[in-house]
């Protein structure tokens, strides 16, 4: 064990991770959520130009974010990072969009291609690939459940067959929120409101966070007291929506009436009216009690879907499809796309346009706000398509830049995405990307595409275990107990990731004769670079004074370099 922690503190000073100080994570503390975010001060940026050109339509997306990002750094003055190099390029890309780090044959293809457009056509690549497809599920499925609880996988399962039919987002949202349950492909989109119909409260929250980026529940209670965008008539009328959906038999119903009714802070009990966060209400002539007829109707129609194991049949007025519709119409669609296109800024740049994701209000201006306004218009125009809004992100230079910043001067504050921020892996990431590194890079070097993707998502597929006991992290990520002491003295890890059986990064290590060629190869295949002058004397040191135990000694250092910083984080 002392052997393993001084070497691991000997790797982590040589092989610092590309940071600045504004990014590093603090000392370790416990974040207790507040259910009232208090209002965020942040001064929007407001960009004199180039919006003629913007508002044409001309440019492609990268180019307009550039255009926004670039023309506000230079209003504040501040310097900026440079662009990464190829080889943290293609480590950020692939962990961005397939969920793995590069094999070693993957960074050296692209960082000794001379073609001009080898970015453009590494990022067609990996989002035409099933990894693509996996990936974006999984973060997805996160997204609609950060609770954790992914009740047995059936609702990513229908986010992969959606992306991969490169479903619109709007189209998603339809078949979440009224899913068609005879169908067995879109059956698991049902479990994002099943898994919530024992508290309609709770759903209403949920729904109003997970599309139109707006944390609701502030005003359930009282009016928000900080923000005055958010009254109880807003929570009570998107709860209106909601709250005729129930469970029969297994399957999703919903009655054709019913009131919500809430005791305001002064005055009489009210009866809501459906309305949409803009306002906008619905009137519902169905909204007093039915008449003991058709109570009995219903029920018959209820215990007949029930006795068949079928979905019970639409009521003639359906809330929850009113929701859909109100949302998606005229100005009312822009929480809807305002809040896709800022969470996936938040995917890539590891920081929203909006922070935090869910307050999006007057009291809490987006850092570049003709920027957010003209991606939502633009994904809305363009039919709400995921893929195409992901490849502008990702080809623009604010994607690109370094994390490193070398200037004299303090780091610039995120919100100008000057320099690229530090993005912790999510537990699938980290767990298939360690399979990679202790992989024989060899055994990938001969694979046809289709062996080769096959390949990843067989790793992908063993490394779910360990994904399981590791963290999902959030924006105040910090590495918990369980996640320390489980790479610091797990035999999980001794076991599965750092053998010397045929095949294996360690494997391949013992049949080389020289420490210096061991140990650059170890850091080529865990890192994706060559290992520096310093590194390559330190690690070499260490194997040297331990002769007659090498293999022990290369499994160390294998060891300390997959628990080091660098490894952990996308930077």
């Amino acid at each position: 064990m002392r052997l393993r922690l001084l070497l691991l503190a000997a790797v982590c000073v040589l092989v610092p991770v590309a940071t600045n100080a504004a990014d590093r994570a603090p000392a370790p503390r416990t974040v207790e959520p507040s259910p009232i975010p208090a209002p965020r001060a942040v001064e929007p940026v407001h960009v004199p130009a180039p919006r003629a050109l913007v508002a044409s339509g001309l440019l492609p997306i990268e180019r307009v974010i550039d255009q926004f990002v670039d023309a506000a750094i230079a209003e504040a003055g501040i310097a900026t990072a440079e662009q990464a190099d190829d080889a943290t390029v293609v480590r950020r890309l692939t962990l961005d969009l397939v969920g793995r780090i590069p094999t070693t044959g993957e960074v050296e293809a692209y960082v000794k291609s001379t073609d001009p457009d080898k970015r453009a056509k590494l990022v067609d690549r990996l989002i035409a690939s099933p990894g693509f497809v996996r990936h974006q599920a999984a973060l997805f499925d996160v997204m609609l459940n950060p609770d954790g609880e992914r009740r047995g996988g059936a609702l990513r399962a229908y986010l992969a067959d959606a992306l991969k039919e490169n479903k619109p987002w709007d189209r998603i949202f339809r078949e979440v929120m009224l899913p068609d349950e005879s169908d067995p492909k879109l059956k698991g989109a049902a479990e994002f409101l099943r898994g919530r119909l024992a508290d309609a409260d709770k759903l209403t929250a949920d729904v109003s966070v997970a599309f139109f980026g707006v944390n609701v529940s502030c005003a359930q209670c009282h009016n928000h007291p900080h923000v005055e965008d958010w009254t109880q008539d807003h929570f009570y009328g998107m709860k209106a929506f909601l709250a005729r959906t129930f469970d029969n038999g297994g399957f999703l119903g919903e009655r054709g009436y019913g009131t919500v009714k809430y005791k305001p802070t002064k005055g009489p009990e009210r009866t809501a009216k459906m309305m949409f966060l803009t306002g906008a209400t619905i009137e519902d002539a169905n909204a007093k009690e039915p008449s003991a007829a058709d109570q009995k109707a219903e029920k018959d129609a209820l215990d007949k879907a029930r006795t068949a194991k079928a979905p019970p049949p639409a009521p003639k007025f359906s809330a929850r499809a009113k929701l859909v519709e109100v949302a998606l119409k005229g100005e009312n669609a822009d929480f809807f796309a305002r809040s896709l296109s800022n969470r996936l800024w938040h995917r890539f740049l590891g920081t929203g346009l909006v922070s935090p994701l869910d307050q999006m209000h007057s009291e809490n201006s987006p850092s570049h706000p003709e920027l957010l306004a003209w991606l939502a218009r633009d994904t809305a125009v363009n039919g709400y398509d995921i893929k195409r809004l992901v490849r502008g992100i990702v080809m623009s230079r604010a994607y690109s830049r370094s994390s490193r910043f070398e200037a004299s001067e303090a780091a610039p504050p995120s919100k100008m995405f000057a320099v690229a921020r530090l993005k912790p892996m999510t537990p699938l990431q980290l767990a298939t990307s360690l399979k990679i590194a202790a992989t024989d890079p060899a055994t990938f070097d001969k694979l046809k595409p289709d062996e080769f993707e096959k390949r990843m998502e067989q790793i992908e597929s063993s490394a779910r275990g360990l994904a399981a006991q590791l963290a999902q992290p959030t924006d105040n990520f910090q590495i918990g107990v369980s996640e320390a002491l489980l790479f610091s003295n797990g035999d999980r890890l001794m076991r599965e990731f750092l053998t010397d059986a045929p095949g294996t990064t360690l494997g391949r290590v013992k049949q080389m004769k020289e420490p210096k060629e061991a140990v650059e190869f170890l850091v080529r295949t865990t890192y994706g670079r060559p290992a520096t002058e310093s590194e390559t004397t330190a690690l070499v040191t260490y194997v040297e004074k331990r002769k007659g135990r090498e293999p022990e000694a290369y499994r160390q250092v294998l060891w300390a370099l997959v628990t080091a910083p660098e490894f952990r984080f996308s930077y």
